[in-house]
């Protein structure tokens, strides 16, 4: 039996596409580590300049090291995969539509299927190879067009997938033993809109599935979190903890990346939702190009007013085919870093005040390495436990615990 590798870079997504893939592979055995491989999936990802780098390193890598021969999908078939198709370094490439197909696909050589961008999955995923929580895919694609982003045009337009299609692939790994979800996409607040529903009304109907235990949203709009959705933040499903994607704190860079938020209306929102109990996070780009100092002290001063607690912080990269590529007032790179710094000390001093408050807390215990168990709590926080029980993939209460500067540890 040929043994296939698949090597996932970038999101969640891409994660479930994976998967998605895996459970597609009825005649192969799957492995662990590419050197063991005959085949090897790259599932790559295109969001900047750089992760396109990355993957084509890797491509080198394997080609370089092994004899397996390496297929290419993920968005990154639309931005290099004609590139590395033509070079050779690869022997087909497959659109993210083409995936459901890999059975066939990878028993051809030299192909170039990109597909189309208005594809929706059909598969029902049972099963999620080595991981003790579920990724859903609910929706795929972006109507928003902000400047820096490429995956409007490489996953197309919003389009969510069919209700009963999520509720079977739920109840199936609910009856498996997967306790918690994480519901993901492009864009994961756009879901409902084209089907007469919304991720209200679809989250309300998944807490009514036996087994769910825990409910997580990947990240989400200010401008989609309506009444509707504000009504379901009490419930005890719901993880106590959402993404919610600012980008920036000031207004006159929110319009030079052509976002859809303001401060002020998101400032009003955060407070209602921390004073909810929740902990949040949050996008930020630093060193987009027009950031100069004065908008950067000001996206620094409003910062500090908003109830933080865990953020996805990137230096401005360079992705060609969108607007920003083409804008001038570029920021150097250095100074960049240096406001990554600046942004990630207030948030890590936010994580730890929060952390300091001593809830008790819901474990998901997911791994066991070098004498502890690590597992995330409700907030996303993980926490390293110490214990002589075999904790692996069971749900804990932990309400004595120390919060220290680098993480929550525990005695159970």
């Amino acid at each position: 039996m040929r043994r296939v590798f698949f090597k996932t870079f970038g999101c969640r997504t891409n994660q479930f596409d994976t998967q998605v893939m895996i459970s597609k592979l009825k005649n192969y055995e799957i492995v662990e580590n590419e050197k063991d491989a005959d085949i090897v999936v790259v599932n790559s990802c295109t969001v900047t300049n750089s992760a396109d780098s990355g993957v084509r390193n890797y491509v080198n890598k394997i080609q370089r090291e092994t004899k397996a021969k390496i297929y290419f999908t993920g968005c990154g078939a639309f931005t290099k995969g004609e590139e590395l198709f033509k070079e050779k370094k690869v022997a087909g490439v497959f659109g993210h539509s083409e995936k459901e197909k890999i059975e066939k696909l990878i028993k051809k050589d030299n192909f170039f299927e990109l597909g189309d961008l208005n594809h929706i999955d059909k598969t029902v995923v049972e099963q999620f190879i080595g991981k003790s929580r579920a990724f859903i895919k609910i929706q795929e694609g972006c109507d928003f067009r902000c400047s820096y982003c490429i995956i409007p045009y490489v996953r197309g337009n919003a389009r969510s997938h069919p209700e009963d299609l999520i509720l079977k692939q739920i109840e199936k790994l609910a009856f498996n033993g997967f306790g918690e979800f994480i519901l993901t996409g492009t864009n994961v607040g756009s879901y409902g809109k084209d089907i007469g529903s919304s991720l209200a009304k679809l989250l309300k109907k998944i807490s009514l599935i036996r087994g769910v235990r825990r409910v997580r949203i990947g990240s989400i709009e200010p401008i989609q979190i309506d009444d509707e959705f504000k009504e379901i933040l009490n419930e005890p499903w719901m993880a106590k903890h959402l993404h919610i994607a600012l980008q920036y704190t000031q207004n006159d860079m929110l319009k030079i990346m052509n976002r859809r938020n303001s401060v002020e209306e998101d400032l009003e929102l955060f407070e209602y939702i921390s004073q909810k109990g929740y902990a949040i996070g949050t996008d930020f780009i630093v060193g987009h190009p027009g950031e100069n100092e004065k908008i950067f002290q000001e996206a620094v001063d409003n910062i500090k007013k908003f109830p933080l607690t865990h953020i996805h912080l990137f230096t401005y990269s360079k992705r060609d085919g969108t607007p920003a590529a083409n804008m001038k007032e570029s920021v150097r790179g250095d100074v960049a870093k240096k406001r990554q710094k600046i942004i990630k000390e207030i948030i890590d001093e936010k994580n730890f005040e929060f952390r300091k408050r001593k809830n008790s807390l819901q474990v998901l215990v997911e791994s066991y390495k070098d004498g502890y168990f690590y597992g995330l709590d409700q907030y996303f926080n993980r926490i390293k436990i110490k214990s002589d029980k075999d904790l692996k993939g069971n749900w804990i209460e932990i309400n004595e615990y120390e919060a220290r500067k680098e993480g929550n540890f525990a005695n159970f």
